[in-house]
């Protein structure tokens, strides 16, 4: 039977689906950042802040700690991570060339230098227990296989590593009827005036419906591996940091 996978609210082919991803990050990449602030009204950075602050590395580690930004794109969170943790080595990869560029162009007008890897999450080229961090910020809703992608960042920590899944997740009941009516008639027109692309804008806030509510992800953390793993709502769940942990 031919495998299949949520695109917004269409099912299509799962091969079909990391094309139809890879066409809307082409398309928004150079203005991803703005389109983010413009979208979020700021809070992206504070959700951001919030889950590098949520990092924790092992006292006395024999070695610079590893960290691996997963569908990092524009190296928000890579940047945040080296500036908490300036000894580490912080790993910035992503499946899709164009968001690596600018993401790498990014970090090298503020002067930081970092390992940039293109890769998919369902397949990491990084050995068994091998990173300290791994994270994916509003990445994991458009990877085909999540439960592939999960286990991955489980295999690739070392023993007391901990993943952080900063994702959009299920908003409160009493807001959902304001968070929909943005989401479906405002957001493609921002994109559509902002970006020249509203077909995009409109994936985006139909795979932030499809995508696991918080529960529901917690439990296939469990599942793909993870020892421990727990969540914190962000904005009355417009988004949660998931973490999960290995022994």
């Amino acid at each position: 039977m031919k495998k299949t996978a949520d695109f917004g609210f269409e099912t299509v082919a799962a091969d079909d689906k990391k094309k139809r991803v890879a066409d809307v990050f082409d398309s928004v990449a150079s203005k991803y950042n703005l389109m983010n602030d413009l979208l979020s009204v700021g809070l992206h950075r504070h959700w951001k802040n919030a889950t590098v602050a949520l990092a924790h590395l092992p006292a006395h580690l024999p070695e610079p700690p590893v960290i691996l930004d997963l569908a990092g794109g524009t190296g928000d969170l890579t940047r945040r991570f080296l500036k908490k943790y300036p000894q580490a080595t912080a790993i910035l990869s992503d499946i899709n060339s164009a968001m690596l560029q600018e993401g790498r162009k990014i970090l090298l007008n503020r002067g930081l230098v970092a390992p940039v890897v293109q890769c998919n999450a369902e397949a990491l080229p990084f050995p068994d227990k091998s990173v300290h961090v791994v994270s994916i910020g509003f990445g994991l809703r458009n990877v085909t296989n999540k439960e592939k992608a999960l286990s991955e960042m489980c295999r690739v920590l070392k023993p007391g590593g901990m993943a952080l899944v900063l994702e959009f997740s299920r908003v409160q009941k009493s807001l959902a009827p304001f968070y929909d009516c943005y989401s479906f008639k405002i957001l493609p027109k921002l994109g559509r005036l902002i970006a020249n692309d509203e077909a995009s804008y409109r994936y985006l806030a139909e795979s932030i419906r499809m995508h696991p509510d918080q529960e529901t992800l917690r439990s296939m953390m469990l599942n793909a591996g993870f020892d421990r793993a727990d969540y914190h709502n962000l904005t009355a769940g417009v988004a949660a940091v998931h973490i999960g942990q290995v022994r």
